[in-house]
């Protein structure tokens, strides 16, 4: 049956594409010493802090059992702070400490030297990221 061939399934070129992306930012991030999911985080905490878990979570679209250990990791490493929120208790914030601020001068060659791994042009680009921007749309509540 042609609609069961593993070639096919649009799943499997995004779960293929997904973990070979990850694969071409690793020696990027390991000059950072963090993996891919605490870069997700840092992004997100660079462009607003302090955010509370809970708002990290919808952004990255992880649950709090996923996001707790990863944060914890990142604390251990001096990257965030994690605090209750004065005016809810139990909210978490976090916040990045001064070795997570200076790290994203570090880390803003990231996106240009993937884009040259990848060897596609801007255009490309952008049409890419609406095509799955919508597809997310579709598929996210």
């Amino acid at each position: 049956m042609k609609q069961l061939r593993l070639e096919n399934q649009l799943c499997f070129k995004l779960y293929s594409l997904s973990r070979q992306m990850t694969h071409l930012y690793r020696p990027l991030l390991e000059e950072l010493d963090i993996t891919y999911p605490q870069y997700l985080v840092m992004l997100v905490l660079w462009e607003k802090a302090p955010v509370s878990v809970k708002e990290l979570g919808e952004r990255l679209y992880l649950d709090s059992g996923t996001l707790t250990p990863l944060l914890k990791r990142m604390e251990q490493k001096l990257l965030i702070t994690r605090s209750r929120d004065r005016e809810d208790e139990r909210s978490v914030l976090i916040q990045l400490t001064v070795k997570g601020k200076r790290m994203q001068q570090k880390a803003s060659c990231i996106p240009e030297e993937l884009g040259k791994s990848l060897g596609i042009d801007q255009v490309t680009y952008e049409g890419l990221k609406r095509q799955l921007d919508s597809l997310m749309a579709s598929i996210i509540d």
